[in-house]
């Protein structure tokens, strides 16, 4: 949700489409420099987070933010750019911040995911005041990006100082674009052992809930309104009735405007998913 015109904004805006749990960026998503909130800032935002009883579940970091990097000034900064995001997270009261793997730039896998681990170490050694968790964000595996495997995931995890403190955000585009197939119950339930097997399904705390304009293995991060896509209703279905994940948050980073008849897409997007849940609680 945007924050334009102050953070707690994006708590007015999630109530207006009829969200119940929200995720948004804490500054310009495109910019290094970043504005601290203020103490009114925080004050805004946690009386309008109790008005409204919308969850802020998440702070999705900077696109800038690169820790895979092996140019120093690109790490530095986005080494630094992390610890603002956790900073203001706790001040929030958000649990979690979702984050990219990044990318290694041409200087290989290994090199990358063990500067996303020692970055992470780094940022979670320098205070212990920390609450917020991090989640890796799956990724489609787009030029040099990193994340598009379990194993990448499963990697970070195992080599970071604080493995307690590190999570999974699944996103169902990306996964798909990256090879995954979820569509059928036979399909579905296969990742899913794959995901437990490498990763952990304890790791999971979050999803993205995301249809795919792009074919599977396509490797393109192209998102898709809920059933218009080449994911189609019936994997999103699977998910939502999926027990093990009924206490988890399920965020929509589906496209942004209205539909002929002027009605907003998150409130038409959710609608969608949640006649996919009805519709399995008659049966």
């Amino acid at each position: 949700m945007s924050i334009a015109g102050g953070l707690y904004k994006a708590l007015l805006r999630g109530k207006g489409s009829g969200c119940s749990a929200i995720q948004l960026f804490t500054s310009n998503r495109n910019q290094w420099k970043r504005k601290k909130p203020t103490e009114d800032d925080i004050n805004a935002f946690h009386r309008t987070a109790e008005t409204t009883s919308v969850k802020p579940v998440a702070v999705h970091a900077s696109y800038l933010i690169n820790l895979a990097s092996a140019r120093k000034e690109v790490l530095e900064k986005s080494y630094h750019a992390l610890l603002d995001e956790l900073e203001t997270a706790e001040l929030l009261g958000v649990p979690h911040i979702v984050m990219h793997p990044g990318s290694h730039l041409g200087d290989g896998e290994s090199k990358g995911l063990r500067r996303v681990a020692e970055a992470i170490s780094r940022a979670y050694g320098s205070s212990k005041l920390y609450n917020t968790t991090i989640l890796l964000e799956t990724t489609s595996g787009q030029g040099t990006n990193l994340g598009y495997r379990f194993e990448h995931l499963a990697e970070i995890i195992a080599l970071a100082e604080y493995p307690d403190r590190v999570g999974v955000c699944f996103d169902t585009c990306h996964a798909f674009a990256a090879g995954y197939d979820f569509r059928s119950m036979e399909s579905y339930k296969q990742l899913l052992n794959e995901f437990d097997r490498i990763i952990g399904l304890n790791r999971l705390y979050l999803f993205h809930i995301n249809d795919s304009k792009s074919p599977i293995g396509s490797r393109l991060d192209r998102h898709e309104h809920i059933g218009k896509g080449r994911i189609g209703l019936k994997a999103f279905s699977l998910f939502l009735h999926d027990t093990r994940f009924a206490h988890l948050p399920f965020l929509l980073e589906t496209p942004k405007g209205r539909d002929p008849k002027g009605k907003d897409m998150d409130a038409r997007n959710l609608q969608t998913l949640r006649n996919l849940l009805k519709s399995a609680e008659k049966k």
